[in-house]
């Protein structure tokens, strides 16, 4: 079931009342082909198998696929749609660890995500740095296309 209103936490207590609660999944969406070459145009990576559909027809995946980079990049997005960071002065992307593109992402695929809080610490008074399990999951595809750990970095 999705959920529709995204947590809200506002202290440590309540991002550690959260470590492995799965949030999510997000709502489904849509990667079209003019998202693809949108990617493509903004980052440079013109590579055939994103932006040439005839081309990409004849290759393994039959079609063009996304961009890795794309899916990890739509990331961000989808965790607002699972939690909300307003109740913190500041927050910001602080980076991440392991990222894995473990399956193509197909055009015309719908994409959503799973987030799991795996780590809360306390970095300095104040100041805290918050380690989420991402997983990009395609629907029909059994494998996920993506998962990562994203760190972000909170402070009141």
């Amino acid at each position: 079931m999705t959920q529709t209103t995204p947590h809200r936490p506002t202290s440590v207590e309540d991002l550690t009342d959260l470590l492995e609660v799965e949030l999510g999944p997000t709502e489904w969406h849509l990667v079209d082909q003019a998202k693809i070459d949108g990617f493509a145009d903004l980052t440079g990576d013109h590579q055939w198998i994103h932006v040439d559909p005839e081309k990409a027809a004849q290759s393994p995946f039959g079609s063009t696929i996304a961009h890795g980079l794309y899916s990890l990049s739509r990331t961000p997005a989808f965790l607002e749609e699972l939690m909300a960071f307003d109740g913190f002065a500041h927050s910001l992307n602080y980076g991440y660890d392991r990222v894995r593109f473990i399956h193509p992402l197909p055009v015309g695929s719908r994409i959503r995500l799973r987030a799991r809080l795996t780590k809360v610490e306390e970095t300095k008074p104040g100041q805290v740095n918050v380690v989420t399990e991402l997983t990009v999951e395609a629907e029909g595809i059994d494998k996920p296309i993506l998962v990562a750990e994203s760190i972000g970095r909170f402070s009141s």
